[in-house]
């Protein structure tokens, strides 16, 4: 029987403190009196754990350093014996190190000694919102499609993050739902009431950065004819989702740091810090542990937003997924049009599982967006994808084909000359592509409307190709 089960929910919500001083206990239980909660205290592991075998509690307080263990040893028993019990360190002031190791360890958040009465409020807040979530749980949002194993893997760990408060790294290729995830992460917690405000940090001038994330005071540059909140405070009391964290310059990376680590952040032009409460997730296409060694990105900054990596897991590695994808997708475009849903024939779909999709998702919904403005009827046929034909080999997995009861079927190789993306066809694309460039004078958007490609699909190639 789980925690959650033998919870009597018509009962005052009770928290454990576990501290030895005894100043601390008092200052924290009177602080939990005061929001109308019921608390019992513990100076040792041996009274936690003792009291956990018989009573329920809603939340776990407990300081790292205790007279017969530490935290982690109470974090992890609790992690074994109470699953839906949260629990929350108490860590010295700078001890960051220690406050990771409990978050990787499964501690739902942290608070710093001297403890600030509005910081633990605010984690105690989120904490027994946890259960109100369990009940009602976030309409609305985003779904991940499929049912392939690695999606069923997401989703289970998904539903595991949204239940604490570590930062989350999302790393995995352009076109794989790293935001879906992360606002799936947001609407499943305790947060989901409160904003998600994404960001890509590549698309912000580095001029304005600073202005963008933290705010700024009135008159503080020229240009500032009013003050302004940023980023982190629109976020105030949700989660802040910083998308391709790996373009931040080395300079905004050191204010990014500061502001995650003291959860506090100033405006430009201000004289003092303000706290702000968000949660940081953050995700990037590139490998930011190589970046790391290349001396282009911070490695405690690296280090304190990677508290906890999730991949995002390609196309071409869950070709089984792409029939339910698309059909998904299809009726997302027959709602948007107002028209009936299109179907794909089973030469369309056949060809869809063999081409790479190097774009993935996004690539997916430029392919039948297209296909659906050129079929004549309500079939989307083979040749109305566009795709150059012929079968390709997805990377480490074969061939994707369609078997006879609709299945996706991989096969191992592919005979010679039938790869519809192989070195030589990819070389002639991108001198095509090049051509097409040079012949528009650069004009993006003309050459992918030449190249009967969009804007995006351009892009992708270009940078890509490592080309600005």
């Amino acid at each position: 029987m789980t925690h959650s089960d033998r919870r009597n929910r018509g009962k005052v919500p009770e928290v454990l403190i576990v501290d030895d001083e005894d100043d601390i206990r008092e200052l924290i239980e009177l602080s939990l009196i005061r929001l109308g909660l019921a608390c019992d205290a513990a100076g040792t592991v041996g009274d936690a754990k003792a009291l956990l075998s018989e009573k329920s509690y809603r939340l776990c307080l407990t300081d790292m350093r205790l007279p017969d263990g530490d935290g982690l040893e109470l974090v992890e028993h609790i992690q074994t014996e109470y699953p839906g019990l949260p629990v929350a360190v108490i860590t010295a002031y700078g001890s960051m190190d220690a406050a990771i190791r409990a978050l990787k360890g499964g501690a739902f958040d942290f608070v710093s000694k001297p403890i600030e009465l509005k910081s633990l409020r605010e984690l105690v807040s989120h904490a027994l919102r946890l259960d109100e979530h369990e009940e009602a749980p976030a309409a609305g949002g985003k779904s991940l499609i499929g049912r392939s194993a690695a999606v069923e893997q997401l989703r289970g760990q998904i539903a595991k993050l949204a239940r604490n408060q570590a930062p989350v790294f999302i790393h995995g290729e352009s076109g794989t739902g790293k935001e879906v995830i992360a606002r799936l992460i947001h609407e499943q917690g305790p947060r989901a009431a409160a904003p998600f405000v994404p960001v890509n940090c590549g698309a912000i001038s580095p001029e304005l950065m600073e202005s963008e994330f933290f705010g700024h005071r009135k008159g503080s540059f020229t240009g500032a004819s009013t003050d302004k909140e940023g980023l982190f405070q629109a976020a105030r009391g949700g989660t802040l989702f910083l998308d391709e964290v790996g373009e931040l310059p080395l300079g905004m990376q050191v204010k990014l740091l500061r502001a995650i680590q003291e959860r506090a952040v100033r405006p430009v032009g201000a004289h003092a810090e303000e706290p702000v409460d968000v949660r940081i997730l953050s995700a990037s296409h590139r490998d930011l542990a190589a970046l790391v060694d290349d001396g282009r990105f911070r490695q405690d900054l690296f280090y304190r937003i990677n508290v906890i990596t999730l991949r995002s897991t390609p196309l071409r590695e869950r070709p089984e997924d792409i029939p339910e994808l698309a059909r998904h997708i299809l009726a997302k475009l027959a709602r948007r049009e107002g028209e009936s849903t299109r179907d794909l024939s089973r030469e369309a779909l056949e060809a869809l599982c063999r081409h790479p999709l190097p774009g993935n998702v996004r690539e997916l919904e430029n392919l039948l967006e297209r296909a659906v403005a050129l079929a004549e009827d309500n079939v989307v046929r083979a040749e109305d994808l566009d795709l150059g034909g012929g079968y390709s080999a997805t990377p480490g997995n074969g061939v994707a084909r369609i078997g006879p009861a609709g299945e996706v079927r991989r096969e191992a190789s592919v005979e010679r000359g039938q790869s519809a993306r192989g070195e030589p066809e990819l070389h002639s694309e991108r001198a095509d592509v090049m051509s097409m460039l040079e012949a528009t004078h650069w004009n993006r958007s003309e050459a992918a409307r030449r190249l009967g490609m969009t804007l995006r699909q351009l892009r992708y190639r270009l940078q890509k190709w490592g080309i600005e």
